[in-house]
Parts: structure tokens; sequence; C-alpha cells
């Protein structure tokens, strides 16, 4: 409770040290446009030329381009927050066109992402636009098969490999989560679908359906993985925060509940300097290319926030529940250690 009461007093005036980095700049965001999509467009040529030398070089590329198509889907996610550009109606235009490579619909999308940002942290609402997990006293009360498919669920090759080609293939086409007010994030949900499929219908018919889809598939497979790997450490590492609403602290949940993923400077600027996770969660309104300089500008704002390597990173697979007493996540083992010192 202490830290606690540290961190809110060391931030009291946050959201005056962020707010000159929150002005979106035109020319960044054109330059940011070009330095993602011209790659991109180029690697993908590449790619098809390459299916007729080895079909290893052509996932080595794949991998590479799914770098540009996070930084493709960064500019997607800059404008669901209207922080790209200054204008809402090209932060639209821009967001959709995006959205046709990521294959993550644009609004529908931002609107999860925008209750993700009103609720990290929030117990209660673990299951909309997070990766869900269950708190120690959870899964105790779970039958021993429920018990088996969580733990399955949470396998590193189900949760990193698995669940992002289901997330893309099929969560992202209905709408399963839905509010009121949500009719038009739904319409243009099923708009996209439609654009996606003409797209797809297009290349195929062009190119070829085996050419085509032995290209752009390892690209979206690529890009889901890594997505969904920053996502993950971002918020479940093991000091991070979780609260019941009652309880609930935004600026503990930004400082606390988010990270700085310490990476070298290329792969920040591969995916869209999103590594300075606590930052954006402090405020959704600072286009990406603004949040190394708040960062740098600001030591005030990394001296709180969990700091992980790569290195770092690898350990939190080993995340699985939510220990309320201890405050922190713990492993299945450490659970299981547990269980036999209360017997």
């Amino acid at each position: 409770m202490l830290k606690e009461q540290e961190i809110k007093e060391a931030l009291k005036n946050w959201s005056n040290i962020i707010k000159p980095y929150k002005k979106a700049n035109t020319r960044k965001a054109v330059t940011q446009i070009l330095n993602s999509f011209i790659p991109f467009f180029g690697i993908w040529v590449l790619m098809y030329f390459s299916l007729s030398w080895s079909y290893w070089i052509t996932w080595g590329l794949a991998i590479v381009n799914s770098f540009f198509l996070v930084r493709i889907f960064i500019i997607q996610h800059d404008c669901g927050h209207q922080s790209f550009f200054n204008n809402k109606k090209w932060n639209n235009r821009i967001g959709w066109f995006c959205s046709l490579f990521s294959s993550i619909p644009y609004k529908y999308w931002a609107k999860v992402h925008s209750f993700h940002h009103g609720h990290t942290g929030h117990l209660e609402h673990r299951d909309i636009g997070d990766i869900n997990f269950l708190t120690v006293e959870e899964y105790r009360a779970l039958p021993k098969i429920k018990r088996f498919g969580y733990r399955l669920f949470r396998n590193p090759i189900v949760l990193f490999f698995v669940v992002p080609t289901i997330y893309l293939s099929v969560s992202n086409r209905y709408p399963f989560i839905s509010f009121r007010g949500w009719k038009t994030a739904r319409r243009s949900q099923y708009f996209n679908n439609i654009a996606l499929a003409a797209v797809f219908i297009i290349l195929g018919f062009s190119l070829g359906w085996a050419n085509f889809l032995m290209v752009h598939l390892p690209i979206i497979f690529c890009f889901g993985v890594t997505a969904f790997w920053f996502f993950y450490v971002q918020h479940q590492h093991e000091s991070t925060y979780m609260q019941w609403g009652d309880k609930w602290d935004y600026l503990m949940a930004a400082i606390k509940g988010s990270t700085y993923y310490k990476l070298p400077k290329i792969f920040h600027w591969l995916t869209g300097n999103i590594g300075y996770h606590h930052i954006h969660h402090l405020s959704s309104r600072i286009p990406n290319y603004n949040l190394p300089k708040c960062a740098k500008e600001n030591p005030i704002l990394q001296k709180y926030v969990q700091i992980l390597t790569f290195r770092d990173s690898l350990k939190t697979m080993f995340n699985k529940l939510w220990d309320e007493e201890q405050q922190r996540m713990i492993s299945f083992r450490e659970f299981y250690a547990l269980e036999r010192q209360r017997a």
C-alpha cells in the first residue's frame, strides 16, 4: 500500500506531464504510412517470386514482413484512438484501409479496445479485450475437467499459436462482444468481412489461390503470434495490477498493470513503439510516434513501471493464475505447492 501511495504522489501531475505529447503530427503520420506500406508491398512481391526458389525463403520473408504488418496495425490502432491524425475522417479512412491488411475489423475492434483501456486490470471485465485468466480461488473451485481445459488454454503452444489463429479467423468475423450503441460498429464489421473477402477473391483469382495463400497466410499467422505475444507480456507480467471494481485505480492500472518492454530500437520501430505500453495506457491519445520522446523526456514515468527485456519476458509464459493474496501472477507449480501447504 505504501508503494501505491508513493506512486500516486510522485505521478499526481501525470496528466500535465503527458499533455504536450498528445498532438498529432501529419508529417510523422504520413512518413510512418510510407515506411510501413512500401516495405510491406515490396517484401510481399518478393515472397511471391520466392515461391519458385524455396518455400523456406518465403517463410523467412514472411517473418520479416509480419513486423511491417504490425506497424500497419499500430497505425490502425492509433486511428481507432483518433490519435494518428488531427482529422477524424482521415483517422477513420486510414484505419479502415489498414484493416484490409491486418484482417482485424476497424470500428468493431476499436470499440472493444477502447473498453479494454477503460477497464484494464478490472477483474470483473478481464474477458473483454484481454487474454482471459483465472484467479487462484476461481481455479481452485473448478472440477478436474475444467481445470484441464484451462491448463490446455494456457499452454504456450495453444495460447500463442492456436488462439491467435482462432482470434483472427473467427473472433473478429462476428460481433461476439456487443453493448448498447454498438450498432454502427457491428454493421461496419460485416462490411469489413465483405471487403476483405473481395480482396482475397480478387488476389486469389489473379495470382492463383495456392500462390496467394502460400504468401499471405504465413504473414497473417506470424503477425497474429507477434501481436498476441506483445499484448500478453504487457499485461500479464508477474507484478501486474488486478483489482475488483471498488478498489480499482486508473493510474495504478496504467503504471503497474502495463510494462515497458525494453527492446532494441529496431524492434521498437518495427512494432510501432507499443513497448511503451504504460505511457500508452496513461493516454491513448498519444500517437505512437510520440511515445519514445515522452518516455525520454520524463524519466519519472519509467521509475515505477515493470521493465521487461526480451529474456525477462520469456518467464511470463509461466504466469497462469492471479493470486489475490500475494498480488501477483503465479505458475501452476506454485499453485499446487500452495495446495500442499493447505492440506
